[in-house]
């Protein structure tokens, strides 16, 4: 089992800034994405190999907390933590934290579900065992350490 992951790390961009000069609000759910992706792939089984295997995992639900402002140029760790998982949803909350100064920025949580090609729920445990196990290695176990 891996123990060492890369943190994601995201500089902000000027085009995701708002016209207060602060990252748009909705920047950050693809964010989320963006640190959900990259964790899939280092557990290895990214999107591209699970649509492979006939599985897609859409969003059920997506929330955020602001705590305070990303500004453009900063950079941050998007920090992805698998919560719940039973085979059939999936729960990842995520923490975005300065990379300079440790403070924390936002939180957050998506909740997903395993379908198969034709949009019905899959049970991980009785259909792909590889990568039920895999998941459930992982389940909440902070990868930021």
């Amino acid at each position: 089992m891996q123990t060492n992951f890369d943190l994601y790390e995201h500089q902000a961009q000027y085009y995701e800034t708002d016209q207060m000069g602060i990252i748009h609000h909705s920047n950050y759910i693809r964010w989320f994405e963006e640190a959900r992706t990259n964790l899939l792939d280092q557990l290895g089984f990214g999107y591209d190999q699970m649509e492979k295997l006939g599985i897609i995992i859409p969003v059920l639900a997506i929330t955020c907390t602001y705590k305070s402002m990303v500004y453009y140029n900063d950079r941050v760790f998007i920090i992805p933590k698998i919560e719940e998982f039973n085979g059939i949803r999936l729960t990842i909350s995520y923490r975005i934290i300065d990379k300079a100064t440790g403070v924390l920025r936002t939180t957050g949580e998506s909740k997903h579900c395993f379908l198969d090609k034709t949009n019905r729920p899959i049970s991980l445990k009785k259909e792909q065992t590889k990568m039920y196990d895999l998941f459930n290695d992982y389940w909440g176990i902070d990868l930021s350490k």
